[in-house]
């Protein structure tokens, strides 16, 4: 099957897919190396194993909760295959394929302005479909684990998205953070939770890149950091934290200040999962210069999901993407000068108000919401000991 690969109205290079698999086979002619997408292009050619492997990428991944028994319904062997239903277009980025010698255009295909159809979102959430099903639905190019869909509502792009048993924690947890990055004036995704006829709780938000219209506009996306840090080669000298912060620079942007937010954020709330893409860089897509970091998302793996209480440990948890653990990974933040301590004094008792839903719905007891609202409170009052530490030095 033959496509030109499209970066909006720009077309990039002309590319088999192969019918049984979804993968690309072959980079029939390379037009434009300047918009491939990062990291996939060689001394001016693209590179078929690696635009491949950022073309797959796009798909859902095999370790979507419950999608073997999608797969099975909608009889294909791979979710790769669902890529071409939708032209390969995404909400994060302005990518997609064209069929060869199709008369079609950005304007027609793209999910930003057109409509979709959510058949494909009532199938991974377990809805009977009857019918000719229609698979045209960016929920073909959504990453992560978790059961997941789009809708439209009032014009808007919602995405909706579900927990993990036991506890269905994640969904309150990205408002947890949402409330805590309101109060600390941090660029965000705003996440809200709804629960389903009052059984099951999802959260809610706004595609992220109509979530800021102040600096996004309809020529931007978003870079995943594992994209952003193809760039340049990574020398062996060299961590993951400073190869970051490098390859910004080098594209005009002082991330350093980002990154103190988010791994201050993740600190308080144990982010187990800030794994490098689950935060990046805005790049306008026609003039590919870089903007500015992408508002913080996806926290929702945080403050011990998916462990029983008698298992929280208050001392050491698990972090990404720069240290294994959040006590080092802390002791990257450059600067806390920007922390109001002020106005998260009493925010625990939010958290202990925004999980008792949970509780009164029988998903944990009050004994899990004392405990989370108090390790909240103490990693507030660990962040205040280091920063006053570092004052005094």
């Amino acid at each position: 099957m033959k496509y030109t690969l499209m970066h909006k109205n720009i077309e990039v290079a002309e590319i088999v897919i192969d019918e049984f698999y979804g993968g690309i086979s072959k980079i029939s002619e390379t037009i434009n190396p300047s918009h491939l997408p990062i990291g996939t292009e060689s001394k001016g050619e693209a590179d078929r194993k690696a635009l491949n492997e950022w073309w797959v990428e796009r798909a859902i991944p095999a370790s979507r909760d419950g999608i073997e028994a999608v797969l099975e319904r909608l009889e294909i062997s791979g979710t790769e295959m669902l890529l071409t239903k939708s032209l390969g277009a995404s909400l994060s980025d302005r990518y997609w394929i064209k069929p060869y010698g199709a008369d079609l255009a950005w304007k027609d295909v793209n999910f930003f302005e057109n409509s979709f159809s959510v058949d494909m979102g009532n199938i991974l959430f377990g809805q009977a479909i009857h019918g000719k099903i229609n698979l045209n639905s960016p929920d073909n190019t959504t990453d992560g684990w978790l059961m997941k869909r789009w809708k439209i509502a009032d014009g808007e792009r919602i995405l909706i998205k579900a927990g993990s048993k036991p506890y269905c924690q994640e969904p309150i947890n990205e408002v947890i953070a949402s409330r805590l990055m309101d109060r600390l004036n941090i660029p965000h995704v705003q996440y809200d939770i709804v629960w389903d006829n009052d059984d099951y709780p999802y959260s809610i938000c706004k595609n992220l890149l109509q979530s800021f219209s102040d600096f996004i506009t309809p020529e931007t996306e978003l870079i995943p950091a594992y994209r952003a840090m193809k760039q340049q080669k990574q020398p062996n000298h060299i961590n993951f934290y400073q190869h970051f912060i490098n390859c910004c620079e080098s594209a005009g942007i002082d991330v350093v200040p980002f990154l103190d937010r988010m791994l201050t954020v993740d600190y308080i709330i144990a982010n187990e999962d800030r794994h490098l893409n689950n935060f990046g860089i805005i790049r306008n897509a026609e003039t590919l210069e870089w903007v500015s970091p992408a508002p913080i998302y996806d926290s929702g793996t945080s403050l011990f999901y998916n462990r029983p209480a008698a298992q929280f440990s208050f001392s050491r948890t698990q972090s990404k993407p720069f240290r294994n653990n959040h006590n080092d990974q802390i002791e990257l933040v450059t600067s806390f000068d920007w922390f109001d301590f002020d106005s998260v004094k009493d925010f625990s008792s939010e958290v202990y108000e925004l999980l008792m839903p949970y509780a009164e719905r029988g998903f944990f007891d009050t004994e899990r919401v004392d405990r989370l609202a108090s390790f909240v409170n103490t990693r507030i009052t660990a962040i205040k000991e280091i920063a006053t530490k570092r004052s005094e030095k």
